[in-house]
């Protein structure tokens, strides 16, 4: 079924590939705004409110926080965005993105070295105990 003007959140789900609960989320905290209801009730998702879903969810994908997907949003809303101040922000997150590669490629070091020691028999000693010990 599908309603006049719109489709329905759990066809809005489908089509996007997003879980049912997300979309009620993402309306919870202001992502999506409430969309109208029909006569019977039921909540109407508009063209644009598939293409704000998809934006959002095309967004955190990348990894940009849910307050950097809001900035970017709000940026859209007000139709006040600029390819400067959107490169800005990404480049930002990325340059997150790169630190955390980093401290992941860190802590993939630490674990591979001291796995490495460890024997994995069925004695009291570990190394990986020790490790986590240390300070």
């Amino acid at each position: 079924m599908k309603p006049q003007g719109g489709i329905l959140r759990a066809q809005l789900a489908w089509k996007t590939g997003c879980n049912l609960e997300t979309v009620r989320y993402y309306e919870k905290v202001g992502l999506l705004p409430a969309p109208p209801r029909s006569a019977n009730g039921y909540r109407i998702y508009s063209s644009e409110l598939v293409q704000r879903l998809q934006f959002i969810l095309r967004a955190r994908a990348l990894g940009f926080a849910m307050e950097e997907v809001r900035s970017l949003l709000s940026l859209t809303d007000t139709g006040t965005q600029t390819c400067g101040e959107v490169m800005a922000r990404t480049k930002t997150h990325l340059d997150d993105v790169h630190r955390r590669i980093n401290e992941l490629q860190r802590i993939e070091a630490i674990l591979a070295a001291t796995l490495a020691e460890c024997s994995g028999k069925n004695v009291p000693d570990c190394p990986i105990i020790d490790a986590l010990n240390r300070h």
